[in-house]
């Protein structure tokens, strides 16, 4: 079985919607006004969408800020979640 994994929303970016409008990432960022280099880091996963690019992916008529906000946090708590963490303790109650 394979385990399940999330996909980074700039992988949705880069596989889905750009190729759907016809835009290269050059194209994307200009319309974006970001550098290739920012765009290129969130198409490649190597970058998270901030709350700011999520309002200029808005703007642009894709999806909401919402939506690509609470993507990229399901997407970094998934990654979290596969780290290892502290053995943290329940709090007692008072």
């Amino acid at each position: 079985m394979t385990p399940h994994t999330h996909t980074h929303p700039g992988e949705i970016l880069r596989e889905d919607v750009f190729p759907e409008l016809g835009l290269s990432v050059t194209e994307a960022a200009t319309h974006l006004r970001m550098t290739r280099t920012a765009l290129s880091r969130v198409l490649n996963g190597h970058a998270g969408i901030s709350p700011a690019l999520a309002l200029r992916l808005e703007k642009a008529g894709i999806s909401n800020a919402d939506f690509w906000v609470r993507f990229q946090a399901s997407y970094d708590l998934w990654q979290a979640r596969r780290r290892p963490q502290p053995d943290i303790q329940r709090f007692a109650a008072a």
